[in-house]
């Protein structure tokens, strides 16, 4: 039965793994497309970028969740992965570049609230994680 189990979470971990590979695969598709291919594939339409939740700072909420999901990802594998794409300097670097690349791709625009969700996805996972350590610390 331990045999069983052990290979379920190996292939659970290995299954996550690939997942935030993939989901990297997919920010820079999606980044550095000249264009929104979700805005395309919503709205036919390559200049709209849709509002997955109406708020104040407009699509900007996008970048912080996929950002916050893939940081997620980053940490989950890192448990046993390490290696410069698990780095979260790595997905620091990511979070800033991708957004700031768009001023040279056609139909991309730079946007600093972009930029700053981006970063806050990143930082706020980090930060949950902070504190969930320090917690399991000083209860246990």
């Amino acid at each position: 039965m331990y045999y069983i189990k052990l290979i379920m979470k190996n292939t659970i971990f290995k299954l996550t793994e690939h997942l935030y590979y993939f989901s990297l695969l997919v920010l820079l598709i999606l980044y550095l497309f000249p264009g929104s291919l979700i805005g395309y594939f919503i709205y036919g339409n390559l200049g709209q970028q849709p509002n997955l939740i109406a708020n104040p700072i407009g699509t900007s909420i996008n970048h912080l969740f996929f950002f916050s999901y893939i940081t997620i990802l980053l940490m989950i594998i890192r448990l046993r992965t390490k290696n410069i794409f698990t780095s979260y300097k790595f997905i620091l670097f990511i979070s800033c570049i991708t957004e700031i690349i768009h001023i040279i791709i056609p139909n991309r625009v730079f946007e600093l609230y972009d930029l700053m969700a981006n970063i806050s996805g990143v930082i706020i996972v980090l930060l949950i994680n902070s504190f969930i350590k320090w917690l399991r610390s000083h209860l246990y």
